[in-house]
Parts: structure tokens; sequence; C-alpha cells
């Protein structure tokens, strides 16, 4: 009698699409790979009537996750010819920290008339920078609490994280943060409607929330010295059990098993933050490796035995992405932004035509041209902080910087400093990790851009110093996400 071959869903939701991938539990191939845009994208914040506006906003409607979700696993299903039955377990990794405000059945409150014109409804996305004035708020009182070092707080923290979130959502729309029953990361979001659970991901509540493995979340006394308001805020708006790697959130519901073409009862691994799960999907498993994500922006992780968090790196969380260990977790907020930013803003017309006129992409005729340049004393210099610094100052206000120009200055040579510049952000990022203790001999590279510019990846090896490995796949994230719900069987 032949056994039946099972597989895996996993769900990679992106900043901009989700992707589906339907994983062999026998040999790990992917057997169908499906993508969906949201149908908004991020949202133009001008067309709010509440809530502070201006360029640091990033907001989604949260209904296009579903949406496009039921989309890329309809097709996924058909496009791979399997049977609902053959499906036995799915997994869902999401950006973070997206978090949006719900109602006690799940509901986003943006689906409601009376707050659809405002802007806290809707989901923050983890780039959505309007927070960084509560993220001051709460570095100045660690700092006075000498707390700032903790390695739960790691010197500096960032405005992309829930709390800061959560507080301007209050002092904007403090009736609006009444309404709330729950804020959530958008990876349990989807979990939990799924399962119609309340239950969310260590992956997010520890490097997003704060939540340590032995103590929980923050005592309530420290959270009111941020905002009196927010000292009960763990237990009024962050309700939920916190699910580790390993286990399962739910399962799934009768009602989104029939819409998406599944069979009920199946397994739902607890949600991981997008980059965390490329950790499984790139193959690293062992401290003297690393996981390098380049797209939009770039995340460095590797694995140690030991706490650490300083100067942007946050390691306090064991057992949220590979079982038994510590995860360092850095990047840059800023990298195929930055690319694309030059691209769209600054290359003369007679380059697009060239590009045309060869049959390339702009790109690729840009890395030829900046490939052949010489290396000079005198090249330009880049501070890459076109969306704020992460490493080493934690700070979403700060600015970018070019230095150097002259009339003599082309395109290519700006665009070989600007892929520089994001290289020198992540040495920094790497010798602070060594300085810990963790010697790293191969880092393992996945995203559009490394599957895509050989010049960026020359540039990576040579400034990083280090083998440099770029995965087969395309969808590590999607591939670590059916490795974690194959976890839950």
């Amino acid at each position: 009698m032949n056994r039946i071959i099972t597989y895996a869903l996993g769900l990679d939701f992106g900043t901009l699409s989700v992707r589906a991938v339907l994983v062999s539990l026998q040999d790990g191939q992917i057997v169908a790979s499906e993508t969906c845009a949201y149908a908004h994208g991020i949202l133009d914040p001008t067309g709010f009537d509440y809530g502070k506006i201006d360029g640091s906003c990033a907001l989604q409607e949260p209904d296009d996750y579903l949406k496009a979700m039921q989309e890329t696993v309809t097709r996924a299903i058909e496009s791979s010819g399997l049977a609902p039955e053959q499906i036995s377990c799915i997994g869902v990794d999401f950006t973070s920290c997206t978090m949006l405000p719900i109602d006690k059945n799940g509901i986003p409150l943006c689906r409601q008339e009376q707050w659809k014109n405002h802007k806290n409804a809707y989901a923050k996305l983890w780039k959505h920078h309007g927070a960084q004035r509560f993220a001051d708020r709460i570095n100045a009182v660690l700092e006075e609490k000498d707390l700032q070092y903790s390695p739960v707080f790691g010197g500096r923290i960032s405005c992309e994280l829930m709390i800061p979130k959560i507080m301007e959502t209050l002092a904007e729309d403090p009736e609006l943060y009444m309404a709330a029953d729950a804020f959530v990361e958008a990876g349990d979001w989807v979990t939990q409607t799924l399962t119609h659970t309340t239950n969310r991901s260590i992956s997010m509540a520890g490097y997003k929330a704060w939540y340590d493995n032995d103590n929980g979340y923050p005592e309530n006394d420290l959270l009111a010295s941020f905002d009196p308001a927010l000292e009960n805020v763990v237990t009024d708006k962050l309700a939920g059990s916190i699910c580790p790697v390993g286990t399962s959130a739910g399962t799934l519901t009768a009602e989104w098993a029939d819409i998406l073409g599944l069979c009920p009862g199946l397994p739902v691994a607890p949600a991981i933050i997008d980059s965390h799960a490329g950790v499984p999907g790139c193959g690293v498993s062992r401290p003297d490796q690393a996981m390098l994500v380049l797209g939009t922006s770039s995340v460095l992780i590797s694995l140690g035995f030991e706490k650490y968090s300083e100067k942007g790196i946050y390691g306090n969380v064991r057992d949220a992405i590979v079982p038994g260990f510590y995860a360092l977790e850095s990047g840059l907020a800023c990298v195929g932004d930055l690319f694309e930013w030059f691209l769209t803003h600054m290359v003369p017309y007679q380059y697009y035509e060239e590009s045309k006129e060869q049959g390339i992409s702009l790109h690729q005729l840009l890395s030829r041209k900046a490939s052949e340049l010489p290396v000079r004393e005198d090249d330009l210099l880049v501070l890459e902080w076109w969306n704020g610094n992460k490493t080493p100052y934690v700070d979403g206000n700060l600015k970018g910087m070019i230095y150097g120009l002259t009339l003599a200055t082309r395109p290519e040579e700006i665009y070989r400093a600007l892929i520089q510049a994001t290289t020198f952000g992540t040495r920094q990022i790497l010798d602070l990790y060594e300085k810990q203790g963790i010697q790293i001999h191969e880092i393992l590279c996945s995203g559009g851009i490394a599957n895509k510019n050989p010049l960026v990846m020359q540039i990576y090896a040579d400034i990083l110093g280090k083998n440099l490995k770029v995965t087969s796949s395309t969808q590590t994230a999607a591939l670590g996400s059916a490795i974690y719900a194959s976890l839950c069987l």
C-alpha cells in the first residue's frame, strides 16, 4: 500500500503582497507557488480626517490581507493538482510590527462606519514611523530609570515597535483607543481569524512588544511611566496566550476551510516575523551561520546561546526562531527602497532609453556601468538613512546624505555608492554580533536583490569579508512558514 504524501501550506505576507507555497513533507520540494498583490497597497494617508498625517505614515487595509490570501491559496491548490486532503498544516509569516486595532469579535475597527475615516483604525505597516515622538518619550524614561541597557530594551527602542504605535493611537484618537478590544500584530490577526482564537506568537510578542520567556511583558508600573493610561495595557489590550515555535496556535475553522478550499481542523502554526521565517527557509541551523535578507529593507539574523540587546540589535527571546537558541536580529530600514528611490527620482531619461535599446532593466544597466568604475580614494560617501537608522542609533527621524558630489558625478557612481553604504551599514551590525562572541563564517542570502543583482552580492562579499551563498529558493520566507507548520503535526 502506497503512503499518501502530504503537504504544508506556507503563507508569506510581505510589504505589498502575499505568497503561498505548497511544500512536500516528504522531500521539501515546493510544488506550487502563487503571489497576489494587496489591492490597495499602501494607503494615501491624506484621505483620513483624524490623526496626524505626514510622510511618516504607512497604512494598509487589513481586508486586503484576507482577500489576497484567499486568491493565492485557491490558485496554489489549483495549479498543484492536489486534493484538499493532501494538505495537512498551515504556517504564516508576516511583516512586523504591523499593528491593527480590533473589536471583541476580532473585526478591524476600520470596517466600522464610525472609524473608517480615522487613520489609527487601519493597519500600521512595519515601516510606519508616525510614533517616533513616543519612542523618544520611552527612551527618555528608560534612561532616567537606568533601564535603557536592559536586555529587554537594548539601549534605544524603535518607533516601529508595538507600544509606541499604541501610544500614537492613544494620543491622537483616545476614543478609538478605548473602542479597541485589542491591538494585534497583523500576523497574529490572520492566525486568530483562521482559528477563531486569541492566541499570539512569541516571535512577534518577544521581538516587537518586549515579551520575555521568563517574566512576560514589562511590569505595569513601568508601562504607566510611559503614559499613565498604559498601566493595564497588557491585560486590557494585549490579552491572549503566547505560543512558542513548534506548537499550534489553533486549528482551521470550518468557515475558513470552506473559503480556502481546505479541510477543517488543520493545525495552524503561530505567526512568525517574515524575515525570521527565512532562517529555516535558508537552511540556517548553526551559530557560525547567519541569514541576510536583501529586499525593500534588510535583516541580518544570527544564532546564539545568550541574551543580547544593544544599539538596535535585539536578541532577548529564546526559542522564537530556532528551538534552543536566542537569535540576534537587526538590519537596515532602507535598501531596495533606497535603490528604487534613486531610479525613480534621480536617473536621467537617456539612461532609461539606453536600457530599453539594450533590452535590459535600468538596474542591470547601472550595475554594468558601476562594475566598470575604478575604485578611488575620493569616491562618494553616503549615509543610507533614507528611512531612519536602526543600528546603532535607533532613530526613525535621521536623514540620509550623499557627500562628495561634483558636476562630473555620474548616476552609476551614485548607484555604486548607495550599494556600498548599505553594505557598510550591514558590516557595522556584523561587527557588533562578533563583538558579542558569535563567530560567523557563512552568510546565506535571500530576497529579491540577492537573487537578481550580482553586483550587489559581490560588493557585500568584498566588504563583509564572509562567504556568501544565495539560496536556490526565491520563496525562503514562505518555505520557512511551511517548515514551522510541519512542527505542529
